[in-house]
């Protein structure tokens, strides 16, 4: 997977929301069932920010534990170029810039 949204601290340990520090789940209805799920990252229930990550195969275990909110549908060859650099242990073993992503 590839995790991000960390805009305050920079190192995933960070991250706030429109509505302050955190806000409580939404809806499970949804579930990881392949590459390209979008999801929002959290440190337990009801802890969502603004940090999310991307899912590069299916990841069922995360099913009722994490919000899923889009799917990518174009660019996850950027995706898999990101996961060709990262590592167990989430440190890319290069640094990894994404610029004029435009909207999402």
């Amino acid at each position: 997977m590839i995790q991000g949204g960390d805009f305050t601290r920079h190192n995933g340990t960070g991250g706030e929301s429109i509505y302050g520090d955190k806000f409580p789940d939404e809806s499970f209805a949804l579930s990881h069932d392949g590459p390209g799920v979008v999801s929002m990252a959290n440190s337990g229930a009801n802890t969502n920010n603004s940090q999310f990550f991307i899912t590069l195969d299916a990841t069922p275990h995360l099913d009722g534990k994490h919000v899923v909110f889009g799917k990518v549908l174009s660019g996850l060859d950027v995706a898999r170029k990101i996961e060709a650099v990262g590592s167990a242990s989430g440190t890319t073993r290069e640094a990894v810039v994404i610029t004029a992503s435009g909207q999402l």
